[in-house]
């Protein structure tokens, strides 16, 4: 690798060792680093090791319940993959949960990850009596267990008159503390004081100010935020397992019909279950460029 030597500039009038210029020899700029052969080792072996319960499931989904019941288990595919996932939708009627779970799991993440963002904003730069206290019992609420919260969700869900309906599930999701507080974390560092005071200075409303200055200095968080929160809201399962039923379910709770039998069809579970996995794998592979890319962004400007 070649060097070069840089001159300090705060050392140009200043002599030392005979009269001459202090220097310092730095590394070249713009060289590519390269892995090793070490690096590539780890890095397959963590991937196989990530994939291995996919692969299982998908294998599994493949076989037939007498023999996943032997010893030793399948290593490799059979040929019931395709009859078995026409079972287990035809079974569990996963063609109106997956829209469902579409619209529960896309509105959750857009009213989050709108929210989130405003009142991380107005935490982090706006200037508001009490708002130390105000964040501190946000944060507070995530200390409280979610299952405490059941009963009277229930019950106030149920006054409404949307007990099995979809907005019962929405509804108390729209709104996230850690969002918050993890939005307020990125702006207190992303958005200068000095570019929201310019912004004001030319003229420009708060909602103006919210859309041109906010919004695209928080884009990479917002990109994190969303894709945590559509993947926690497409995978839960207490609270849409209490508020609705097996005629409106989402895509978890159509999955909880399956195998009810005297002996468990586990091949049509696991198939059902790789179902239900698919869509958020065909979202990290649309998604996840712009979504790395959105955090490499935010990290070169942080």
């Amino acid at each position: 690798m070649t060097t070069s030597e840089l001159t300090l500039p705060e050392a140009q009038g200043s002599r030392a060792d005979g009269g001459r210029p202090v220097r310092r020899r730095v590394l070249g700029a713009g060289k590519q680093l390269h892995a090793g052969p070490a690096t590539y080792v780890v890095l397959t072996v963590l991937a196989l090791v990530s994939l291995a319960p996919l692969l299982w499931t998908a294998i599994a989904a493949s076989r037939n319940n007498e023999r996943l019941a032997q010893t030793p288990p399948p290593l490799w595919f059979g040929g019931n993959l395709f009859k078995n996932l026409q079972t287990a939708w035809d079974q569990a009627g996963l063609g109106t949960a997956m829209v469902n779970s579409v619209i529960v799991a896309g509105t959750i993440t857009f009213g989050t990850v709108l929210f989130s963002t405003l009142a991380g904003f107005a935490f982090a730069k706006l200037r508001f009596k009490f708002s130390s206290t105000l964040l501190l019992l946000t944060i507070g609420t995530m200390m409280i267990p979610p299952q405490l919260a059941v009963v009277p969700l229930y019950l106030w869900m149920s006054d409404l008159g949307w007990a099995n309906q979809l907005q019962t599930v929405i509804l108390p999701t729209l709104v996230s503390a850690f969002g918050t507080f993890f939005m307020r974390q990125y702006l207190v560092q992303a958005l200068p004081t000095e570019l929201i005071e310019a912004a004001r200075v030319d003229g420009a409303s708060s909602l103006r100010v919210v859309w041109h200055v906010v919004f695209p200095a928080a884009r990479p968080a917002m990109a994190v935020l969303g894709l945590l929160t559509f993947v926690m809201a497409w995978n839960d399962f207490l609270w849409p397992i209490i508020a609705l039923n097996q005629q409106n379910p989402t895509v978890q709770v159509a999955l909880n019909g399956l195998g009810t039998g005297y002996i468990p069809d586990q091949s049509v579970i696991m198939a059902g279950a790789l179902l239900g996995t698919l869509p958020l794998l065909i979202a990290f592979l649309l998604f996840g460029k712009q979504i790395v890319g959105g955090i490499m962004q935010g990290a070169i400007k942080g």
